[in-house]
């Protein structure tokens, strides 16, 4: 019993590590190797070494530090392993010296910005460098990644792998690029950020911790952007956006732990301090004289927040806010949105007749929020059957219980 606790124990620990610090080990271990998947690796040793060993021999005083020093370990036994040229002993000598900085691993610098932008290099393929940052600095797997663009978790996980042989074989250098080259790798970070905000924000009841501490990640290094570049419009405009989505939190589930819908959502819940934060930093941005797509989304958080004074949003504002976000992004999922926004400001059939625009998109077919808005709107325009059907379709592939819930209830109305 004793020995099931202690293990237990040190999985709780393991785990506790993982979430909090995955990110930080890997940007210290790939900045002094040039090698992600190698650092990945001694990182993912260290780990089973902590299962291992942390139940046997108890948990150390600093788990981080305990970890690190394993995984440089591996590093350089594999390195040892591998290099057989003339030369090696130099090689790995630099290797060591470099992984010695951290010391016992008791002050490990944060390098994850670095790898960030690292990750973002116009050398590394534009489509792949937002999913690489999400793995690498952010631990999501690469089914998780795939499912936030809308493809396969197997051909996401080949262009994971050829971006990590890519940066290594391009000795792409770990550092923060200079004015001059921030414009053209800041969009990946940003994409990432709110990437991995989105999907924390995906459990508003918080019944997952990791979730949680993934939107307050993002909202840590939005703010932390913010900071190191104030004259960068897009990054104040995702700053603000998050801010935005973050003020509504509690509101999006009621006493019963329930979905709650933006539209039907109690405005006296929403947190007024982020709200008017996020007002004043998109106010801010807004004055640069460069709009992009962040701004836009933020935009249309604003125009949904004058709820908070009994007001209704002014749907021909969003409408032409979602006109110049589809011009910017040609996203599918800022399609869907319009349509819905289209039929709030003209009427169902017109909005039904937007949405048609992206039904021949073979990437919505499992996404559940097309369903839900096709659905919505067939009813809206009193096509009953194709709406019930569309619900079914919804349903099956929502994983969240509570917002299968309120679609089931939407398709009984």
């Amino acid at each position: 019993m004793a020995a099931d606790r202690h293990a237990q124990q040190a999985r709780e620990a393991a785990h506790r590590v993982a979430r909090h610090s995955y990110g930080k080990l890997i940007a210290y271990l790939s900045a002094r190797t040039r090698d992600i998947a190698r650092a990945e690796d001694a990182l993912s040793e260290a780990f089973a070494a902590a299962l291992d060993g942390w139940g046997a021999k108890g948990i150390p005083a600093n788990p981080e530090g305990w970890l690190l020093t394993v995984a440089r370990r591996r590093l350089i036994d594999t390195a040892r392993q591998r290099e057989a040229r003339a030369g090696a002993a130099d090689h790995l000598k630099l290797l060591a010296d470099e992984l010695r900085d951290a010391g016992d691993g008791s002050d490990i610098p944060d390098e994850r910005l670095r790898l960030m932008f690292a990750c973002a290099h116009p050398a590394i393929d534009r489509q792949i460098r937002s999913p690489l940052i999400l793995q690498t600095v952010l631990g999501f797997d690469a089914a998780l990644i795939a499912g936030c663009y809308l493809v396969s978790p197997t051909t996401m996980g080949q262009r994971l792998v050829r971006a990590k042989a890519k940066l290594k074989q391009a000795g792409i250098a770990f550092r923060l690029p200079d004015r001059a080259e921030m414009p053209q790798r800041l969009d990946a970070v940003l994409e990432a950020i709110y990437a991995a905000f989105t999907e924390g924000w995906s459990d508003p009841a918080g019944m997952q911790g990791r979730r949680r501490e993934l939107a307050e990640e993002a909202l840590w290094l939005g703010r932390l952007i913010a900071m190191l570049l104030p004259d960068e419009p897009e990054a104040l405009g995702l700053l603000a956006l998050m801010l935005h989505l973050e003020a509504r939190r509690d509101a999006r589930r009621d006493n019963q732990g329930s979905y709650v819908s933006l539209a039907e959502q109690d405005a006296s819940k929403w947190d007024t301090g982020l709200i008017g934060e996020a007002e004043d930093i998109l106010l801010g941005a807004s004055h640069m004289g460069r709009i992009g797509r962040y701004q836009l989304e933020a935009a249309v958080q604003s125009a949904h927040a004058i709820r908070r004074f009994g007001r209704a949003p002014d749907w021909a504002v969003l409408e032409a806010l979602y006109d110049a976000l589809l011009t910017i992004t040609s996203s599918p999922v800022v399609a869907i949105n319009r349509a819905m926004v289209i039929a709030e400001a003209r009427s169902p059939e017109e909005g039904l007749a937007a949405l048609g625009e992206v039904d021949h998109d073979q990437r919505l077919s499992q996404y559940q929020p097309y369903w839900a808005a096709r659905a919505e709107l067939l009813a809206r325009c009193g096509r009953t059957l194709a709406a019930d059907q569309a619900y079914e379709r919804a349903i099956r592939l929502e994983p969240d219980p509570s917002v299968r819930r309120f679609l089931q209830d939407r398709r009984a109305r």
